[in-house]
């Protein structure tokens, strides 16, 4: 019977996450086009509630409402099964970020993660590697060529940054020693984050963040100025809307994991001094995660609205012939750094 509690709470867990996933992935768009009426000095969204904060909700009734277009030369089934996919990889994404400590209830003890499995780097990046297909599927069966075009834009450019994404993470591991994500959170506490001893592998996973989200200056699979909307041209109603939502979930988990990875995760300076029940310290820390995440999402935010597109060229030159050799750089200046200080 004492594994019924146990299941209870993760099922409640895995609805909260999901629950609050997509509540964040919603107000991102709201979150988008306020930073960008900041930016350009205008209000943005300002009539649909108080500051326009129901616009996200008025975004989706108006998804729900639209006509839903099939095209008659598609191929239906995977034309359906491209933005499902999508969406669904997006929010499974989340299932190993610890998104705190723990939380004590009598003689029962609650991990704020809804899988702490030892290989969650690996999840992550096998998850992320499916989810390209959501694309490509999306893109082949609109039988349109801005889509195909768009579609395959959007594969080459993913699997050429994941090799650079990759690297820097075998780089992390060298210094960390563990694929788990708590592990490599634990061991960040204090000052003692990894973006201190890995600048470098950061800012290569920093930039194939937003190449792996299809963010700008990495927006070339749906570049409107020359495929009119990429892998999504066709698309229309809660298709189009399932495409749009996992672009921001997207952006919330990578946002997740470089707080985790890089910035100490849920660890908080001195918050040991503040003398704090066990509880108390746990919700603290879900804060500060949040915080550490809600600051990056506005990063990738305010990159958008400054940094112009890339071209297609530039895009497999910096991925290939500046990402990835920088990246295999920092795997060998790591290896010399860990065997200098007897490391290994």
């Amino acid at each position: 019977m004492a594994l019924l509690p146990f299941f209870i709470y993760k099922l409640v867990l895995v609805v909260i996450v999901f629950t609050f996933t997509l509540l964040v992935g919603m107000y991102s768009t709201y979150a988008e086009r306020k930073v960008a009426a900041f930016m350009q000095d205008r209000r943005g969204p300002n009539r649909a509630g108080p500051f326009g904060i129901l616009q996200p909700l008025a975004d989706g009734v108006k998804m729900f409402m639209k006509e839903e277009i099939i095209p008659t030369v598609s191929n239906k089934f995977l034309f359906i099964l491209g933005p499902t996919l999508a969406l669904f990889t997006s929010c499974i994404t989340g299932a190993v970020i610890p998104w705190g400590t723990a939380l004590h209830f009598g003689k029962y003890t609650f991990d704020l993660q809804v899988s702490d499995i030892n290989i969650g780097l690996l999840y992550i990046l096998a998850i992320t590697s499916i989810g390209v297909y959501g694309i490509m599927i999306g893109g082949w069966s609109s039988n349109n060529k801005y889509s195909l075009m768009g579609a395959l834009r959007a594969s080459s450019q993913m699997i050429s940054y994941e090799i650079a994404l990759g690297l820097a993470i075998i780089a992390l591991l060298m210094s960390t020693g563990t694929l788990s994500l708590r592990g490599i959170a634990e061991q960040q506490t204090g000052w003692h984050w990894n973006v201190f001893y890995q600048p470098l592998g950061f800012l290569i996973f920093l930039i194939c963040a937003f190449a792996e989200t299809n963010r700008t200056p990495f927006d070339l699979p749906e570049s409107d100025s020359e495929l009119i909307g990429g892998y999504h041209t066709e698309y229309s109603s809660m298709k189009l809307g399932f495409y749009l939502f996992a672009e921001y979930i997207n952006m919330f988990i990578s946002s997740a994991v470089i707080s985790t990875l890089y910035f100490g995760g849920y660890n908080m300076p001195l918050v040991h001094r503040l003398g704090l029940p066990p509880n108390a310290e746990a919700i603290l820390g879900v804060v500060f995660l949040f915080a550490k995440t809600f600051f990056f999402i506005f990063f990738f935010m305010w990159v958008r609205w400054t940094v112009p597109r890339f071209r297609y060229d530039q895009l497999m030159n910096l991925g290939w012939k500046i990402l990835i050799p920088l990246s295999i750089f920092n795997v060998g200046l790591t290896g010399v750094v860990m065997f200098l200080f007897h490391k290994i």
